[in-house]
């Protein structure tokens, strides 16, 4: 290993993963564009049953969630990754929940057939779902490397005082 290298590795002990952290942030960003944008919409009486109350409690618990491991992460600690990594397939599932079921639906307003959800909101939607993955899943994987490449050099530093 050059110097650079060493220098670069042993100053993760003293900074923080903020890309990682950065990144989880940047996930509950999209979350709550997709949580405004979903709720915002009244058409009809179609988001008044219980599937929109699991899903309020369900974004409310990956909000928590994921400023745990925005938190975990920034210190470099790995199991928070593989956290994150889980919720960012859970945040590709939420695609065939709502956007998809609503897209697909229409409701009678003034005895007339009326979309719930319009292409663009659809679309808007999944992008919004996407990023959010995205975000969360390439701060996981960062997270993962710089934990390890960290956890490795400590071992090396302890080999070399033992």
């Amino acid at each position: 290993m050059n110097e650079e290298t060493i220098i670069r590795l042993d100053r993760m002990r003293y900074t923080k993963n903020t890309l990682s952290s950065g990144l989880a942030l940047l996930a509950i960003l999209f979350d709550v564009f997709f949580f405004i944008s979903i709720y915002e919409s009244d058409v009809g009486n179609y988001y008044y049953n219980i599937l929109v109350g699991a899903s309020i409690l369900y974004n409310l618990v990956f909000l928590l969630a994921a400023f745990l491991c925005s938190e975990g992460v920034k210190n470099y600690k790995i199991g928070y990754s593989y956290l994150m990594i889980a919720l960012g397939v859970i945040q590709l599932i939420r695609i065939f929940i709502y956007p998809m079921q609503a897209h697909a639906a229409t409701v009678m307003v003034q005895e007339q057939p009326v979309a719930v959800m319009s292409d663009g909101q659809f679309v808007r939607l999944v992008l919004y779902l996407v990023l959010s993955a995205a975000c969360l899943i390439a701060g996981a994987i960062a997270g993962i490397k710089r934990s390890r490449a960290l956890a490795a050099h400590l071992a090396t530093l302890d080999s070399k005082v033992a």
